[in-house]
């Protein structure tokens, strides 16, 4: 088993999981990730971590990629369960087939993940999770059908998690994004933003890292909203 801690990171290709993968790495995790196209493998590697090609909505591959992280280095301290958007329609009009994708992509690969390495967590005396959502979550747009709710669901399962699992050391956030720079800028998205930008994926991954740290040990079962001030509620 190696001494230093060990992160997982899904769809850590691009974007907001690249960044946190990256941040991870630099302050001294060894990581492990995954995505479809093997990005997040590639990038691993060349951060001196390991990775596989996989899907977080199936579940053959959650588990490929904790045995793999187990067998590489004997521990888990950190997940960041990330994930893209699931798909999209007019509210009515979108199949049963794409709820059921949305839901392993959204929602149940938070629970999968959860099943798989809380045992690991227990066994170490600790450990945490952190699950990005959307500046959405608790303010629906109608541009978000499906990603909204199953990322309602999210935050009310980190809850129900959080509360049974804080007296064991192990600690499950949340992370609201609002609109990053790895996505291309739309003007009538920007000016709604009080900060009159979008955010950069390392502003992200550094509250990320944080969130995993031994500096939030007391914050367990939260919801921040990292999003330049867009959402309005209090």
């Amino acid at each position: 088993m190696t001494e230093q801690k060990v992160a997982i990171v899904t769809a850590a290709g691009r974007g907001i999981g690249a960044g946190i993968l990256k941040r991870l790495a630099k302050d001294g995790y060894r990581v492990a990730a995954l995505s479809p196209s093997g990005a997040a493998k590639k990038l691993a590697e060349e951060l001196g971590g390991i990775g596989i090609a996989g899907d977080v909505a199936k579940a053959d591959d959650l588990k490929r990629l904790v045995d793999a992280t187990l067998t590489a280095y004997g521990r888990i301290d950190a997940v960041v369960n990330n994930t893209g958007h699931p798909p999209k329609g007019a509210l009515l009009e979108i199949a049963d087939e794409a709820w059921h994708l949305g839901v392993d992509m959204v929602l149940l690969n938070v629970v999968r993940m959860a099943r798989l390495v809380t045992p690991v967590m227990e066994r170490q005396g600790g450990g945490a999770f952190v699950n990005i959502l959307s500046y959405a979550t608790f303010e629906p747009e109608a541009i978000f059908q499906l990603s909204g709710p199953l990322r309602a669901g999210v935050a009310s399962f980190a809850k129900t998690y959080a509360d049974q699992y804080a007296a064991k050391k192990i600690r499950m956030n949340n992370v609201l994004p609002g609109f990053v720079d790895s996505l291309p800028e739309k003007e009538a998205f920007r000016v709604r933003i009080p900060m009159g930008r979008y955010a950069r994926a390392a502003e992200i991954a550094s509250v990320v890292a944080f969130l995993v740290s031994d500096e939030a040990s007391y914050i367990t079962g939260q919801s921040l909203r990292v999003d330049g001030g867009i959402t309005r509620s209090v």
